[in-house]
Formats: structure tokens, C-alpha cells, sequence
């Protein structure tokens, strides 16, 4: 997904009521405050083209896009969501913050049209808040998010995530099979699952996590568990997630029956020698914060990420995000604040992740000592 970048578009002057996730339902407001990462600016939502809203009546899917930029990648990704068959959908789009070339662009690929929805804000809400903006317009019962890099590679992929979510009752999210647009291979880069796991990538397994760049949810999961949390903005969102979602007794499944074709694009990808790295360490230790563990217990993580950032000469931005992880430790009470996982639902989490990944020695040498791969997706679940 896409990180801080342009300034937004200026075109659209009317505005269209929203009912705005960030974290917590609020009643319609069209300024809604951005996470931590970004300016104390309020940012200010407003309707583009397409449907003012999804429809008031029911039907299956609300799919979910968010743009910033990639106008000619953003377009194919419309057209694909717009062209699956066998259910019926909304698409809401929220663009950050396109040139106005590109938002122009977007706007008359949906002008007209009552099946989807374009949206613009003048600044970033990151992409566990977009993805709760988008998320929140609809009430389908299935919501169906897709990278604006990616496509789906049949026109029933999204009727096939439907039927998967119908036919497990416990389950939370369905997790797709990530492949290159080019050849058809894997996306290495975009692999969210343990390195062992790999060669069952064409098969189905439960796991304890999604990659973003396609994947379903059910509403009424994504509503329990309380969405995504905004404060993340960027990196770990579907993991946090999910190990709520666990924690209530939900499943999250993976199938490499059901395939995403992504695109490998550096406009607008954020390298790891930017903040991809600051985002990763600091948000994988606040998750870890969030499930009540004390800093003692966290040492052995924060070394082993220090040794990473050295070797891949990001010791800066590591330390960085150590000093911005303690700094949002939960308090008590809070919304965030830390909970335990019950006893079941980290048997599931060993279950389904710790005991593909190894010996101590194995995860040394892979998850401290490797090098960092090229971001082209979803960070490794493999550095977990």
C-alpha cells in the first residue's frame, strides 16, 4: 500500500456523509483525526464521483480500494473489481492524496456509475484507517479489499472468496495466494506466511494472518474484533487484526486456491531505507505491548531487530522505532489497552505459526541475521 506522498486533489467541492472507522464508530463528521504519524492537520473526507453511498438495500460484498497515485495500475484494479461476476457489490475507493491529473483519471472511470464509489481526503489516513473509512461506507456482509497494484485473476474470484466464508461459519478472513502480474510465480515479496509453509503455497491452511494485497473478511468478525487499529497506519494491521479476531474464538484461513495477480511497481512503495522498516519494528513490538508483555520479555525481540537494522544499515530508523513503540504502550483502560490471549487462542497461534518456523538456531539465522528482502508487498511473516 501506499505511504505519505502528494498533496491531495482539489476538484470535488461537494461532500458526501461518511460514517467513519477509525478505530470506533463516530457519527458523521467529515474531519476525522489521523493517526500519530501524521501532522496534528485534521484530514477531511469528501465525496469525488460514482454513487453518493453503497446501496441502502442487501447484498454480498463491499469491496475496498485505497489509491495514492499509480493512476494506470488504480484503473486496472477498478476494472477488475467492477468485472467480477456471481454476486452482488459495492467498490468504495478512497484516494490519499493523487496528483490531480490522476484523480481526475479515477473520477471518469466511475462517473456515473451506481456500483461504486470514489473518495478523496487531503492527506493519509495510512492504511489500517483507510482500509476502516472504506470498510465502514457498506453493510455487505463480506468485505473484499484489494491492492491498487493488483488484480483478480478470474472474474469469480470474489464470488469463490464468498462461498469459502459461507461454507466455515468460524471463520474471520480468507487470505489469497499472491502471484507476480507478469509471469504467474509466486510474489515472493508478498509471501505473509512461514518460510516453511512455501512450497503449500497452492494449497489451504489455517494460519494467523493475511497478506493485504487481496484478501476477504466477514463483517461480522471485522465488527467484533473493532477493525483495524488506526494508530498501526502502516504494517502489521492484518496480524493485529487477526489476533483479535482469534482471540474470539474466529479462524483465519488461507487459500492457494484462490489467486491474486500483483504488480511490482516502485512508484510510490515505500523502500525499507525509508520507513518500512521504522513502521515494521515499531509496530510489531506495540502488538506484542498490546498482548501484556513487559519490556524484560520484549529484550531478546529488540536485540534481535537492532542486529537486523545493523546489518542492513538501518540502525537509526530501529531505534527510532524502540523509542516510538514505548512510547505507545498501552494504558490501562484504554481502547488498546493490553489483554492477554486466552489460553485457546494461543494454542491456535502455536498451532498454526510457531511450530512451522523452526528451531532457535533456524530463526536466528533467517529471521536475525538475513537480509531484508525487496518490499514488494506485505512484510515476511517469516520476521515474525
Amino acid at each position: 500500500m501506499s505511504l505519505p506522498g502528494a498533496p491531495a486533489a482539489k476538484q470535488a467541492s461537494n461532500v458526501t456523509p461518511l460514517s467513519l472507522l477509525f478505530g470506533q464508530e463516530t457519527s458523521f463528521q467529515t474531519i476525522v483525526s489521523p493517526p500519530v504519524d501524521i501532522s496534528a492537520r485534521p484530514v477531511t473526507i469528501r465525496h469525488v464521483a460514482g454513487a453518493g453511498a453503497p446501496p441502502v438495500g442487501r447484498y454480498d460484498v463491499d469491496m475496498i480500494m485505497l489509491s495514492l497515485d499509480r493512476v494506470e495500475d488504480t484503473i486496472a484494479a477498478i476494472r477488475s473489481a467492477l468485472g467480477q461476476t456471481g454476486l452482488s457489490a459495492h467498490l468504495t475507493i478512497l484516494d490519499q492524496g493523487s496528483r490531480p491529473q490522476a484523480l481526475d483519471r479515477l473520477a471518469a472511470e466511475v462517473r456515473g456509475r451506481t456500483d461504486a464509489t470514489l473518495l478523496a481526503a487531503d492527506g493519509n489516513l495510512g492504511v489500517a484507517g483507510g482500509r476502516n473509512l472504506t470498510s465502514g461506507q457498506g453493510h455487505g456482509r463480506v468485505i473484499v479489499a484489494l491492492d491498487n497494484d493488483a488484480e483478480f485473476a478470474t472474474a469469480d474470484t470474489v464470488a469463490r472468496m464468498l462461498i469459502a466464508l459461507d461454507a466455515e461459519p468460524r471463520l474471520a478472513a480468507v487470505g489469497c495466494r499472491i502471484v507476480t502480474h507478469a509471469d504467474g510465480r509466486d510474489d515472493i515479496g508478498s509471501w505473509g506466511y512461514p518460510n516453511s509453509l512455501l512450497p503449500c503455497a497452492g494449497e489451504c491452511f489455517d494460519t494467523v494472518t493475511y497478506v493485504g494485497a487481496g484478501h476477504a473478511l466477514r463483517r461480522t468478525a471485522w465488527e467484533q474484533a473493532g477493525g483495524y487499529d488506526g494508530t498501526l497506519f502502516f504494517c502489521w494491521e492484518e496480524f493485529d487484526f487477526c489476533l483479535r479476531a482469534i482471540a474470539l474464538g474466529w479462524r483465519v484461513r488461507y487459500r492457494g486456491d484462490i489467486v491474486i495477480r500483483h504488480k511490482v511497481s516502485a512508484e510510490r512503495r515505500v523502500a525499507w531505507s525509508a520507513d518500512r522498516w521504522f513502521y515494521f519494528v515499531r509496530n510489531r513490538l506495540y502488538i506484542e505491548l498490546k498482548l501484556g508483555r513487559r519490556w524484560a520479555e520484549l529484550a531478546p525481540r529488540a536485540m534481535g531487530y537492532l542486529l537486523k537494522g545493523l546489518r542492513n544499515g538501518l540502525l537509526i530508523q530501529t531505534l527510532r522505532a524502540l523509542s516510538a513503540a514505548r512510547g505507545m504502550a498501552p494504558r490501562k483502560g484504554s481502547r488498546n489497552g493490553s489483554r492477554m490471549l486466552p489460553r485457546a487462542a494461543a494454542a491456535y497461534v502455536a498451532r498454526n505459526d510457531k511450530a512451522h518456523r523452526g528451531s532457535f538456531v533456524t530463526r536466528i539465522r533467517h529471521e536475525v541475521l538475513g537480509r531484508l528482502r525487496h518490499p514488494q508487498g506485505a512484510v515476511a511473516a517469516s520476521d515474525r
